[in-house]
């Protein structure tokens, strides 16, 4: 059985005033395709660490800032955790010596430090996604896409999103584990577990105690 490994970069341009959803489903799909892996995984990777990478439901649906409703839904609560940076003080980060090394390595000015919230949002989602390929075709589901996501809104830069598919070109004969049968996943009680306590009539005493001294009818 061959493997093979085939990887590709993806050049994209955010916007910067507003963090930046990418739909990168059809490239990947498309690197897919042409890899010539029919069964394997392919991972998708930013190169960034104030960007993440998503799959998610396509929301079709989109706004006068050319965010999907679900894209912007999803920023509201992430500025609700993590409010955007507005101004000097509201983080810790970037200090002193970070912001020097930035002028060090000719930042446009100390403005382009000011990307906590990129950073710490970026966390919550991860750098990367993995998808799994069958007979060639990702294996998203009906309704999933693949988004590269970038939080930082301090200005417009080219980022790069790195797609490596992995796998074989041949055909896999047989999926299905157990001959597909649906697995029971919940918590089996054993039989002692399951057995009589006395406790169990302490409440049944007591409340027929209760009922005989009030004169209540017992339930």
């Amino acid at each position: 059985m061959e493997f093979k490994v085939v990887q590709k970069e993806l050049e994209l341009k955010s916007r910067g005033w507003i963090p930046t959803f990418h739909d990168v489903s059809k490239e990947v799909l498309e690197i897919v395709r042409e890899s010539g892996i029919k069964n394997g995984t392919v991972c998708v990777a930013s190169h960034h660490t104030t960007c993440s990478v998503m799959v998610q439901e396509a929301s079709h649906d989109i706004d006068s800032f050319d965010l999907e409703y679900l894209q912007h839904d999803l920023l509201d609560i992430m500025r609700k955790m993590i409010p955007d940076f507005r101004e000097p003080g509201m983080y810790r980060h970037p200090g002193p010596i970070h912001a020097q090394f930035g002028r060090y390595v000719n930042e446009p000015g100390n403005y382009s430090s000011h990307n906590t919230d990129g950073h710490l949002r970026s966390v919550f989602f991860g750098r990367s996604e993995t998808l799994t390929i069958k007979d060639g075709e990702l294996d998203g589901g009906e309704f999933a896409h693949i988004y590269f996501i970038d939080w930082d809104q301090v200005r417009a830069r080219r980022r790069q999103l790195n797609v490596t598919v992995m796998g074989t070109t041949e055909d896999v004969e047989d999926r299905k584990y157990k001959n597909g049968e649906v697995l029971n996943t919940l918590r089996q009680y054993t039989d002692e577990e399951k057995a009589y306590m006395k406790e169990f009539d302490y409440q049944l005493d007591n409340r027929k105690t209760f009922a005989e001294t009030e004169n209540v009818p017992s339930m």
